[in-house]
């Protein structure tokens, strides 16, 4: 691989490394807060993909003349994927609105965010309540 084929690519090294970084987070961290910056960093890695498809080499913005007379010679970039980007920062902000409210949730209930005390706080739970049913039989 020669400097002028990274350089060139760029935008697609980055999204890579956005990507791989936010499933690392995702897995290998217990703090739900953490789990939630790196699904938003995968997010953005996708963002980014489909905004770099979408860009077209000497192409314009889509947008047609008021007198309908196309240029047959101009390079139109395609609407779509930037259009499907907007849907989905959309949806990226609500779910992650949704997700800090279940952390907040989580944590009265629990009084933690971390997934390890989580779970063993629930299997507790689960022995406690099994013992209780076996003492009602």
């Amino acid at each position: 691989m020669d400097f002028e084929f990274i350089v060139g690519h760029l935008n697609y090294w980055l999204f890579i490394v956005l990507m791989m970084t936010g499933l690392y987070v995702v897995v290998a961290r217990g703090n739900l807060v953490k789990k939630i910056v790196g699904l938003n960093l995968f997010q953005t890695a996708v963002f980014m993909l489909y905004i770099s498809v979408g860009k077209v080499s000497g192409g314009t913005a889509p947008i047609f003349p008021a007198d309908m007379k196309i240029d047959e010679s101009v390079v139109y970039s395609n609407p779509l994927p930037h259009v499907l980007i907007l849907t989905a920062i959309v949806v990226g902000v609500a779910t992650t609105a949704l997700g800090l409210a279940l952390i907040v949730r989580i944590r009265e209930e629990y009084d933690t965010i971390e997934e390890s005390h989580i779970l063993t706080a629930e299997l507790a739970i689960a022995r406690r309540e099994l013992a209780d049913m076996d003492g009602e039989r």
